[in-house]
């Protein structure tokens, strides 16, 4: 009896202490998509626009899938494709339509969704309508950023007005890759453009910004670059590279590279290995470094496994296991304002 009961405690301890070392996690890149949107898509011919079917969508579902791993709240945003094709008006009223069924979804969640609104890009003044109206009226948590739309990229001049309200209103911002546009239909295909189409554009669009000292400029903005920083870990050394040899020809102003990156925060959606965190880790710090899922394109059971790789992968290393906690939660408990 006396080593039954041993046992017993035993295996109670080992699990208590499991449950000390869980880390409880907030998830800053998932995806909401209404059937609204999709009806929109379809009836423009642009439910396939990123090579692949758009995935299905429901609260009950979320949940479930947060509770199945441990997170304890997900921030909410449109993905890819953009609204947009060529009708300001419509695009306007599909964006305010989800941007109010996301609200509505955090209404009845409080404690375990935030929501970043999606804007009517290109159109400076309509978005910048929009981030009054969701911010100010509907509590978005944030503002979400197409990084490019029918050609005009983050970064150019001309959303210089929407980058001084989003500053004033020192919002959180998180940007999302979209398909290029125009592009050359066959530019790619060996598979979806998320594959390699994406992490192009968001460095294209991240890069831009620097060039145009967006960050430095308008500080108060808090951006995050999905996606573990794409493909900026091997680019940011040949901007530094490059730009003082441009400047010095006078071909181009001097930016502040450095002052620019060191304004940005990284999700790591997509799953990346301990390896390309610790490239991510050579142009930014862990303190800027956030857990993103990307449901619900990625399917359950790889997000599962992702999970536990990655906090397996961490928590292990010897130079960032330390970071862990912070990585998969603290980080974007103080980027969001979250109250535990």
């Amino acid at each position: 009896m006396r080593t039954i009961q041993s046992l017993l405690l035993l295996i109670i301890t080992v699990f208590s202490v499991n449950a000390q070392h869980h880390i409880s996690i907030i998830d800053v890149h998932s995806h909401i998509v209404t059937g609204e949107y999709l009806e929109y898509l379809g009836n423009n011919d642009a439910l396939m626009e990123d090579g692949y079917p758009l995935p299905t969508w429901d609260e009950k579902s979320h949940l479930a899938f947060m509770d199945s791993v441990g997170i304890d709240c997900s921030i909410l945003t449109l993905s890819s494709p953009q609204p947009y094709f060529g009708d300001v008006k419509e695009s306007r009223k599909i964006i305010r339509s989800v941007n109010e069924k996301m609200a509505d979804v955090k209404r009845r969640n409080p404690n375990r969704f935030l929501w970043c609104a999606a804007l009517p890009q290109p159109d400076v003044e309509a978005s910048i309508n929009e981030v009054m109206y969701a911010l100010d009226s509907l509590g978005a948590d944030g503002i979400k950023l197409a990084t490019s739309v029918a050609g005009q990229y983050l970064g150019d001049p001309i959303y210089d007005p929407l980058m001084k309200v989003l500053d004033e209103h020192c919002a959180v911002v998180v940007l999302h890759p979209v398909k290029p546009s125009p592009i050359n239909k066959n530019v790619f295909t060996g598979g979806p453009i998320f594959v390699y189409e994406y992490p192009v554009e968001t460095t294209r669009a991240v890069i831009n910004m620097v060039a145009h000292n967006v960050m430095v400029r308008y500080p108060h903005i808090k951006i995050i670059v999905p996606h573990a920083g794409s493909f900026l870990p091997y680019a940011v050394p040949r901007l530094k590279g490059g730009y003082p040899l441009l400047v010095q020809q006078g071909l181009i102003e001097s930016v502040d590279i450095d002052g620019n990156l060191s304004i940005l925060y990284y999700d790591l959606a997509g799953g990346p290995s301990l390896q390309t965190i610790k490239m991510l880790l050579s142009i930014t710090t862990s303190d800027h470094l956030l857990y993103g899922s990307d449901y619900p394109f990625v399917p359950i059971a790889a997000l599962e496994r992702v999970i536990g790789r990655m906090e397996n992968e961490i928590s292990e290393d010897v130079e960032i296991g330390i970071y862990t906690e912070n990585i998969f939660r603290n980080n974007a408990l103080k980027l969001f304002d979250i109250v535990p």
